[in-house]
């Protein structure tokens, strides 16, 4: 029989019976902090990390020091991102200056901070903020069309007029049988403020709206990065999409800036990252293959990217004749897909262009200058983020441009509109029939692209002179792999954050099949992602929903079986195997999905403002519009790592989210809907009676507990209990209702935030806790206490899963969900765990490797690599895969492994 209330007793039950480790050391003073990729990086130009701390142990106004493996102090920079409920520090947030840190090993202690040798410094210089950092001085506009006025390195002016650009079109490429409209913008900055002054780390927020003409749209907002001892920015650039998607297609989207060029044409240079550490590089007016030899140390120096000798020491056939040799003004990296680029050039506008090179995958960098001075100029994800382009123009004149193309202007327009013309639809029968069939929720109207969001990094470098083709390469590569410090999965585990989960352990058959599995699935995504190509500018990052197994493809033009947008928590499944094992893999695999779930499938501004959509062909295009997907739960782990303002960003913007439910009602179509309450676009609850002014329906999981994440984040970074209270009448109202948790949810007054009537009936739906619900419990049950909310919660966790006459003898229903069992036995290890019930762990274990709607284990085992003329190209297949699937099961097996761990092999089948 299963326990109904909290347990006061001791267990006696085998020795560490509740964890997959061993019991917790005392907690931790210090913070052992390493290389994400195991090792310094050959170049890097800043690095930002957070470090959790146990509750209590450091209060608001400790300090740090950071020191290396030799024990030498590093300078570092130290804020708090969030603090317990007592008032101690939970998060904090560490900056050490470029170049810093070249140890495989850091220690972050109590202690004083040692300075940078030379500190960053901010001033408000009326029009401008000015920064500088040892001979470097940059000025960012507050207002106008210029994002940053100018750079300069020492007292020479290495870059200015840096602007935001855009081209768009009133037709798409392939309906324009006449020449198409296309208007230019450029951004036009509206505010620009200091959110960091240093002295490590300086952080300058900047806001504005692209122009052209008399309209404005496009919102962006980005921030400028600055490190002691860096000579680089770099530059977070966030836009929405605020046009109509039937007039509107944009074209191209860059950053450009202008570099002042006072070199010989012979001394200026040009360069470009390829693949791998790859460099291209050559000269405005090329010395080398001459038919006249203008002396060796000319050419070396040429290739080289240094000043060229005098120029009476140059061979005098040459020197005669330099003016007969042609000047390349113009050079283009173009990346039309993720597979391949081509370089050329021309000598200015009017004269035709000349192939140069081409290659596979360029870095996303490139250089124009010279022996003066120049700038470098990168892209983070270049080739994945595709179709992309780098131009240097004008070289040959004493204003060199150069644009970093993060939607190339040679790729078609997008075309954002909905694919189909809605197929009869337009009632909610109709729709709910279309449903069925492809599992596509369509409303006509619904699937705009109005209010996404897309984030790109980039990097500027205001240099004295063109970089040796090593540090070129080297800085190509801290671009495309920005070196990234972390504390220890030991040390992050210690510090009791983010719930229910524990270290890998591979002891015994058992949990090293357990491991394996999680290993397999998410090596098999990673390699999708390369063998499917999901790539682009609005793809990249997300991942398919479902596999096809007849035509061997994912079924990416099938309704809801096609882009996953966070379905069953493919984003928290990543996070928590990175927290675990530490792989920089999986973080920059759950960093890409984070990057694009957060932006891309939500909704920043207008009618569906703070929603997400669910799953489909398009990552706007499904009628379903829910917290489930917009959910903070998906970003804060990431944030916390990285301590990323970007998501802190779009983290706060949640907060008030339970809004825009007034007028977009997520169940409003089960009524029309044949077959009952069970709906393919979530969770739904339906109200008992009219609903009031400020009244909606709200279910516990999907929704409620999605907005919990935003409302617990948000507590956490500021220390505001109104947030806290919020959530605590969420808990206490459905601990009141009739048939708490099983209700399925109820009417929720927006105003007070309390669940106010309804809750009388069983409603159980599969949904309700796998889009957070189960992690964002897991983090409350020790920070808030709420003892008849818990109990509510546990007996919710305990008979979900119960044999059915259990289930009745508690909730007077046979309403039991039956779905996703596997999936679900983390709940029933969850109530084990709290209730010190061993039945309870065993029958968790047994839900587990039933694979009940789940996958079971030996998925590697049926994998299959499939090629010949049934696919485009060898593929690797695993056709019970899908994302849902390995997402609750990889979760499942976290968290179970965490919560009853010991009495994994009493229940393993043999």
């Amino acid at each position: 029989m299963v326990g109904t209330a909290l347990s006061t007793g001791v267990l006696l039950s085998p020795r560490g019976a509740w964890a997959g480790t061993t019991a917790a050391a005392a907690p931790p003073l210090d913070a052992a902090i390493r290389w994400l990729d195991g090792a310094p990086p050959a170049l890097h130009e800043g690095v930002t990390w957070g470090v959790p701390w146990p509750r209590g142990t450091k209060r608001a106004k400790a300090t740090f020091a950071l020191r290396d493996a030799s024990g030498q102090p590093v300078p570092v920079q130290t804020w708090t991102t969030a603090t317990w409920p007592d008032g101690s520090i939970k998060w904090t947030a560490h900056a050490i200056p470029g170049g810093a840190a070249q140890s495989p090993a850091l220690r972050l202690e109590a202690g004083r901070p040692a300075a940078p040798p030379q500190s960053i410094s901010i001033a408000d210089r009326g029009e401008a903020i000015e920064v500088a950092s040892g001979a470097l001085r940059w000025r960012i506009a507050k207002k106008g069309e210029k994002l940053i006025l100018s750079a300069h390195n020492g007292a020479r002016e290495t870059l200015r007029d840096v602007s935001l650009v855009a081209t768009a079109q009133d037709r798409p490429d392939s309906e324009a049988e006449e020449s198409v409209a296309r208007r230019r913008y450029v951004g036009e900055v509206t505010s620009a403020v200091v959110e960091q002054p240093g002295p490590v780390r300086a952080v300058v927020k900047v806001e504005g709206r692209h122009r052209g003409g008399d309209r404005t749209w496009l919102p962006f907002t980005l921030r400028l990065y600055f490190h002691a001892g860096s000579e680089a920015v770099r530059i977070v650039h966030s836009f929405i999409f605020d046009g109509d998607e039937k007039k509107d297609f944009i074209r191209g989207l860059g950053l450009s800036g202008v570099v002042p060029m006072e070199d010989m044409p012979y001394d200026r240079h040009v360069r470009f990252a390829g693949a791998g550490d790859g460099v291209w590089g050559e000269a405005v007016q090329p010395l080398t293959g001459l038919r006249r030899d203008p002396g060796r140390p000319f050419r070396e120096a040429q290739v080289a990217g240094r000043k060229t000798p005098p120029a009476d020491q140059m061979s005098g056939a040459v020197r005669a004749n330099v003016a007969f040799i042609p000047q390349w003004g113009d050079f283009t990296l173009s990346q039309p897909n993720s597979d391949g680029f081509a370089i050329t050039k021309r000598t200015r506008a009017g004269h035709g262009w000349i192939e140069a090179d081409s290659g596979t995958r360029a870095s996303g960098l490139g250089f124009v200058g010279g022996a003066a001075g120049g700038v470098a100029f990168g892209m983070h994800d270049f080739w994945k983020r595709c179709p992309v382009r780098l131009d240097v123009r004008d070289a040959h004149t004493d204003a060199a441009s150069f644009t970093l193309w993060y939607h190339s202007p040679d790729a078609p327009a997008m075309d954002l509109r909905f694919y189909h013309d809605g197929l009869g639809m337009e009632k909610y029968a109709e729709q709910n029939r279309g449903l069925d069939v492809t599992y596509e929720d369509f409303e006509p109207g619904w699937g705009t692209p109005h209010g996404v969001a897309r984030t790109t990094e980039f990097m500027l470098w205001a240099m004295p002179a063109t970089p040796a083709r090593e540090r070129f390469a080297n800085m190509a590569g801290a671009i495309s792999k920005p070196p990234r410090l972390m504390a220890t999965p030991e040390r992050i585990h210690q510090a009791g954050v983010f719930g229910d989960w524990t270290l890998p352990d591979r002891s015994t058959p058992m949990r090293k099949a357990i491991e394996e599995q999680n290993d397999y699935l998410l090596r098999f995504y990673r390699d999708q992602v390369e063998q499917r190509r999901w790539y682009g500018f609005w793809n990249y990052g997300d991942v398919m929903h479902t596999y096809d197994s007849d035509r061997h493809v994912w079924r990416y033009d099938i309704g809801g079986f096609a882009w996953a947008n966070s379905e069953l928590s493919p984003d928290l499944w990543l996070w928590y195997s990175f927290l675990r094992s530490g792989d920089a893999d999986v973080f920059r695999f759950a960093e890409a999905m984070t990057r694009h779930t957060g932006e891309v499938d939500v909704h920043h501004i207008g009618r569906f403002k703070g929603l997400g959509t669910r799953h489909g062909v398009q990552h706007w295009g499904d009628s379903s519009k829910q917290p489930r997907v917009s959910t903070a739960g998906y970003r804060r782990i990431y944030y916390y790592l990285t301590a990323d303002e970007r998501v802190g960003d779009l983290m706060r913007d949640l907060v008030d989210s339970d809004k825009t439910l007034a007028h977009v009602e997520i169940g409003r179509k089960v009524g029309a809907r044949p077959g009952g309450p069970e709906a393919g676009s979530g969770a739904t609850v339906q109200a008992e009676k009219p609903l009031r002014e400020g009244e909606i329906t709200m279910s516990f999981g999907t929704t409620w507990c999605s907005l919990v994440a935003a409302w617990l984040t948000e507590w956490e970074r500021t220390g505001d209990r109104k947030w806290r209270d919020r959530i605590v009448a969420g808990m206490t109202s459905i601990a009141a209702l009739p048939k708490q948790w099983f209700a399925g949810g109820a009417t929720y007054d927006l105003a007070s935030g309390r669940f106010t009537s309804g809750g009388d009936k069983v409603s159980i739906s599969h949904l309700n806790a796998v889009f957070g619900a189960v992690e964002v419990n897991s983090e409350l049950w020790d920070l808030v206490d709420v003892p008849a909310y818990k109990n509510a919660w546990l007996d919710y966790c305990a008979f979900y899963n119960a044999p059915r006459d259990e289930f009745f003898a508690k909730t007077g229903s046979r309403a039991a969900a039956g779905n996703l069992k596997e999936g679900h036995s983390r709940l029933t290890a969850f109530a084990a765990s709290k209730r010190n019930d061993p039945a309870l762990a065993r029958r968790a274990w047994e839900e587990f490797f039933s694979g009940d709607a789940g996958l079971g284990m030996g998925v590697a085992i049926r994998a299959r690599k499939i090629e010949g003329s049934v696919v485009l190209k060898p593929v690797d297949e695993s056709p019970r895969v899908s994302t849902n699937a390995a997402s609750q099961w990889g979760l499942a097996a976290i968290q179970n492994l965490a919560l009853a761990g010991g009495y994994l092999e009493a229940s393993a089948p043999k």
